[in-house]
């Protein structure tokens, strides 16, 4: 075990006789920590970024203070230990790559022809969906509905029915209807289709006040587990929030669900108006 006036010796080695050929591995060592800090903040996983700095900074103690323990097996070491941590991840990073080439693809080929095309049938859907959510919020009837991008679990949408019924608010309100075959269960969006209804959705395993009933905690767990959104109307008070993220939002009005379905239509679909 080195002393440590050796170690101190070695740090101020590090900038006394720098090496410019490090200046690549120290911004490529940058880069990778940059990237699983970005990827843990986008994917709700925030509370193992402390984990990541801790276990970072004990092994680069033992690398300093130790002799078998060099700075080479440091850099391997973080490496292997980030691209762990990426894997966890690995659906999620591809999904924002293949989305990136897309924003980027449409911002090259959108016309104002194709753009109109996209909000018209965007308004369409959103109509509808927030036509039959304050309809059911007026009528305290509970619902919950998975916005999704197509990732979902199989298992998950065949927990239900499936329907690939075209979006109306008609539909909407009328599989809610209390004592209807499928009203207990998550009806899942996709695109401009009703996919599924009747699905049943993991419970979120956080603590939440005790008028968040199992309709709140299965609107929250899925976006813990699935990059999907969800809309939620409390059967007891008629209440509707949404849910990103594993983060709630309540008392959402008409503008505010508005808001947010547009958000999600902007992202489903492409310059042509078709399901990315």
């Amino acid at each position: 075990m080195r002393e440590p006036a050796t170690v101190w010796e070695n740090i101020k080695g590090v900038f006394t006789d720098f090496n410019y050929t490090f200046i690549p591995l120290a911004l490529l060592f940058c880069l990778l920590i940059y990237f699983v800090f970005k990827t843990l903040a986008e994917n709700n996983a925030k509370k193992l970024i402390p984990v990541y700095i801790l276990v970072l900074v004990a092994m680069g103690a033992v690398a300093a203070f130790s002799e078998d323990f060099g700075t080479d097996t440091y850099f391997l070491f973080v490496l292997l230990f980030s691209v762990f941590f990426l894997s966890l991840f690995t659906m999620e990073i591809k999904r924002s790559l293949w989305h990136a080439g897309k924003r980027t693809a449409k911002t090259v080929s959108d016309s104002p022809a194709r753009t109109s095309q996209v909000a018209a049938k965007a308004d369409e859907y959103i109509a509808g969906i927030s036509k039959a959510v304050q309809s059911l919020s007026k009528n305290n009837i509970g619902a919950l509905i998975v916005l999704s991008n197509g990732n979902l679990p199989k298992d998950i949408v065949e927990s239900g029915v499936v329907l690939n019924a075209k979006i109306s608010n008609q539909l909407i309100e009328g599989i809610f209807i209390p004592k209807a075959p499928l009203h207990d269960g998550a009806m899942i969006i996709y695109g401009d289709k009703i996919q599924a209804a009747g699905c049943f959705l993991p419970l979120t395993q956080r603590d939440f006040p005790k008028d968040y009933g199992t309709r709140h905690r299965a609107g929250i767990g899925i976006t813990e587990v699935a990059d999907v959104a969800t809309i939620i109307v409390s059967e007891e008070t008629g209440i509707v929030s949404y849910v990103k993220r594993g983060e709630i939002t309540r008392y959402v009005d008409s503008e505010g669900l508005k808001r947010f379905l547009k958000e999600y239509y902007w992202k489903e679909f492409n310059a042509e108006g078709k399901r990315a």
